[in-house]
């Protein structure tokens, strides 16, 4: 999911903020106490367990050697830090950044196995919002904190690690991602190209060009030589397993434990992407239209759910659907469903379904669709994570003619969410220049094993990536399925969630074609 960031205050001091992130205009997307000022050190006999780490290997050339921790601002419970590295590691030598970064010592340090490096998602996630605050360690089981410190970042180019900075007036005119005429498809790409030109120059320190999954791989292998690590233990979750993933093909060695959840197939050209979206968006609503039929309970139970969701589709088609005044598009109409098949919370799904179709306008505003830039955010400048998106991926069509046929097959792929967010990587990324980290099939070669966990219907990282990146893997890899519903395996299965945590802390592979049955959602 793409999300939208913005910090303020001066540059030094915004990773001590620990601001909270705001979705991107929602539609288009513990403890033991800690000594302050501990540095840890990227040498050996300074790892963050304070000794000697046998067989440790330094990071790529240019990368800071240390992070300085800190009790975080806003919760001194957590540390918090930077390191300094190449904006762009072709030039190691060159401009800098701070990637920011947040940490949660083992609760049982008696045990502690090392360090477990979460990869965050969208791309745009923060990874420091997600361990400052008490209660976003829920994300992790009360066994995986006992025993690893739990450090997570901010991704080069989001939240607090120089974030993509562009004016929030361009940002806002942002055109529909479904592009109806050759006019709209050439107006597209003009803004496209207006919007990087105003991101680039906004961006500080020259980081605009070099926000791709590859250059962050060098920062994560910087990362795991600046906590004394000799091998890297990672969690990557939906984007943040590209990351893992390219991290085990460019650093088989040094690989511990690397798992993937919610994979992301970074194979596909663009029909395959877009095919492969919109089969598994349609089959997370054909699970939901199930539940309901089978559930008493279902708001919209006896109803003829694709019927009502066909004219709800109808009605913003023309205007009739508005929230404070602003039309309500059907692609933002499907994001909003697409964002309550994610956990999945059925019931709340069904009850927003039924308030709109019985023209409750107060429905809207309970899903969610207005945005807003997050408090202390320079006001004329937002956000723009897409980019990182558009540096990683190449989706060309073939003019607005190209276009319309891709558009025209999502509808016979998926019928009744045709109107699938991944039409957004296509018109968003048009007319990009070639990404600085191109697809293409995986090769790890030496790796340990590599957990794949997936859900068997997952709307946005779907079953069917899961599988064709286990097959580019081969024997480097495991797939566990977990055989229900959602974004996610973890928070969403407790077998899953044991599943993982055995094999991060003890590198317990589960046996091939193994899975976790299903847990019925209950919200």
């Amino acid at each position: 999911m793409v999300d939208k960031e913005a910090s303020g205050g001066p540059r030094s001091q915004r990773w001590r903020k620990g601001r909270s992130h705001v979705a991107w205009g929602a539609v288009l997307a513990v403890m033991v106490g800690f000594a302050g000022g501990q540095t840890a050190s990227g040498a050996p006999g300074g790892g963050a367990g304070g000794t000697a780490v046998e067989g440790w290997e330094p990071g790529p050339p240019g990368a800071g050697s240390s992070i300085r921790w800190e009790p975080c601002d806003t919760d001194a419970s957590a540390e918090c830090g930077a390191l300094s590295l190449p904006v762009d590691w072709g030039r190691p030598d060159g401009e800098r950044f701070d990637l920011q970064l947040a940490r949660r010592r083992a609760t049982g340090p008696g045990a502690r196995v090392g360090s477990m490096v979460f990869g965050p998602g969208g791309p745009g996630d923060s990874g420091v919002s997600r361990i400052v605050g008490k209660g976003n360690m829920s994300r992790f089981s009360d066994t995986l904190r006992s025993r690893f410190d739990i450090v997570s970042f901010d991704p080069r180019g989001v939240g607090l690690s120089n974030p993509i900075r562009c004016s929030q007036e361009l940002l806002d005119k942002r055109p529909s991602p479904v592009m109806k005429s050759q006019a709209e498809f050439d107006a597209t790409a003009k803004y496209n190209r207006d919007l990087r030109a105003d991101c680039r120059k906004n961006t500080e320190h020259g980081l605009f060009d070099h926000v791709d999954t590859l250059s962050m791989v060098k920062d994560l292998d910087a990362v795991r030589a600046a906590l004394g690590e000799k091998s890297l233990t990672f969690h990557g979750s939906s984007y943040g397993t590209l990351l893992g993933e390219q991290y085990a093909e460019q650093y088989p060695k040094r690989v511990r434990a690397v798992v993937l959840e919610a994979v992301v197939d970074h194979s596909l050209g663009t029909r395959g992407f877009l095919a492969t979206q919109a089969a598994t968006l349609q089959d997370s609503f054909d699970e939901f239209v199930a539940w309901c039929e089978r559930t008493p309970s279902c708001d919209l139970h006896g109803s003829n759910v694709r019927a009502v969701w066909a004219d709800l589709l109808d009605r913003a088609e023309r205007g009739e659907l508005s929230d404070g005044g602003r039309a309500v598009t059907p692609f933002d109409l499907s994001v909003l469903v697409m964002k309550q098949l994610y956990d999945p919370t059925w019931a709340a799904l069904a009850d927003f379904l039924h308030g709109l179709a019985e023209s409750k306008p107060e429905a809207l505003k309970e899903a969610g669709t207005t945005g807003a830039i997050p408090a202390g955010a320079e006001p004329a400048l937002g956000t723009n994570a897409f980019e990182i998106f558009c540096q990683d991926w190449s989706l060309p069509v073939r003019g607005y003619e190209g276009y319309a046929r891709e558009l025209r097959r999502v509808g016979r792929i998926a019928p009744d969410m045709k109107y699938v967010r991944a039409l957004m990587s296509v018109s968003a990324c048009l007319g990009a220049p070639a990404p600085q980290n191109p697809q293409h099939r995986l090769k790890v070669r030496g790796s340990r094993p590599i957990l794949l966990t997936n859900s068997l219907h997952d709307p946005a990282s779907g079953y069917n990536w899961a599988t064709h990146v286990a097959d580019q893997l081969g024997s480097s890899a495991v797939l566990h399925t977990y055989e229900g519903w959602g974004h996610g395996t973890y928070t969403n299965s407790p077998c899953a969630q044991a599943t993982v945590d055995a094999y991060l802390i003890s590198l317990k592979v589960p046996a091939r074609g193994a899975s976790c049955p299903a847990v019925e959602p209950t919200g």
